[in-house]
């Protein structure tokens, strides 16, 4: 079993930046495929961005340019740096790992973005 914990959470103001961490109970980070995903009120669950097993990036259209998804392996810690934060980023945001049928969530955490 695989535990994922989410944090970095929190207000910001527009314009402004958070690094959401996702610490994993296993080393994993560099042996799935990573991935942080959002869900805005009202809204399903979306996927933000991605890093595979060999270190390939991909991002949604609204993060490219904006957010960044890095690891520490030796952590086994993803990253999700954003910037240039809206309202409309405004979500919950979960960490996910998946390789083959296994897959495993976080708890989420909350990102609000207002003034």
């Amino acid at each position: 079993q695989v535990q994922l914990v989410e944090s970095g959470g929190g207000l910001v103001q527009p314009g402004g930046s958070l690094r959401l961490s996702c610490a994993a109970s296993r080393s994993i980070v560099s042996r799935y495929v990573m991935g942080w995903y959002r869900q805005a009120p009202g809204k399903q669950r979306e996927l933000v961005a991605r890093i595979t097993i060999g270190g390939m990036t991909n991002y949604e259209n609204f993060a490219k340019g904006r957010f960044i998804i890095s690891r520490d392996n030796a952590k086994n810690t993803v990253y999700l740096q954003m910037n240039s934060l809206q309202p409309e980023d405004t979500a919950v945001y979960y960490c996910n790992a998946r390789i083959g049928v296994s897959e495993y969530w976080g708890q989420g955490t909350q990102v609000t973005v207002s003034t």
